[in-house]
């Protein structure tokens, strides 16, 4: 098994896309995401990627097959749930590099390529100028009924990253639950850092 980490950007990203929306279904399946997700949603959603100035996809292969991937956008560009918060609490969106996703096969964890992913990404920040990065995370209550009894999550690996949940940062993202028929708004969380450079 070779193990290999790419950014990419732009056209150079098209031929990902496919198997980065796959790789989205499958992995926020589990909890806490729970997403029943669909493939044309995924291809148009994808597709802003290509489009959008200073975006980047990191890809984690083994040998030829896509394993995961991770993707970053400048906040000033993203869409109105994402940047509403950042406007609310007063920050520059403009300075804020605004990670979507990360996606790992179960299999790949603990390889270290989620750091790999952080680490391509903050660069990205570094090369756009941008001194904020954030993310977000879905909010389950501790006693949900779907939370598997050895989950962990991951805030531990996030803090040591730099990252802190900001209480002035929360939004709602919508998308459909595997138990519900129709999308209803999820709570959001969103972690930020700002680096030192």
């Amino acid at each position: 098994m070779t193990l290999s980490v790419t950014p990419l950007s732009g056209e150079d990203a098209r031929g990902v896309l496919a198997d980065l929306g796959r790789l989205r279904q499958t992995v926020f399946r589990a909890y806490p995401y729970l997403y029943d997700g669909d493939a044309a949603y995924e291809e148009a959603y994808l597709r802003t990627y290509l489009d959008a100035p200073g975006s980047l996809i990191v890809v984690a292969r083994d040998g030829d097959r896509v394993v995961g991937a991770s993707t970053a956008t400048p906040l000033a560009g993203e869409m109105p749930d994402v940047r509403a918060p950042f406007e609310r609490a007063g920050e520059d969106v403009h300075a804020v590099l605004y990670f979507g996703e990360s996606v790992l096969l179960p299999e790949y964890r603990g390889r270290g390529l989620g750091h790999a992913f952080f680490d391509a990404r903050e660069a990205h920040a570094r090369t756009l100028g941008k001194p904020t990065t954030a993310f977000c995370a879905v909010v389950r209550p501790d006693d949900h009924l779907r939370r598997p009894a050895d989950y962990t999550p991951l805030d531990a690996f996030w803090t040591r990253r730099g990252y802190a949940p900001r209480a002035d940062l929360r939004g709602t993202m919508t998308w459909r639950d595997l138990d519900e028929a129709a999308p209803t708004p999820k709570p959001m969380q969103f972690w930020v850092r700002t680096a030192p450079y």
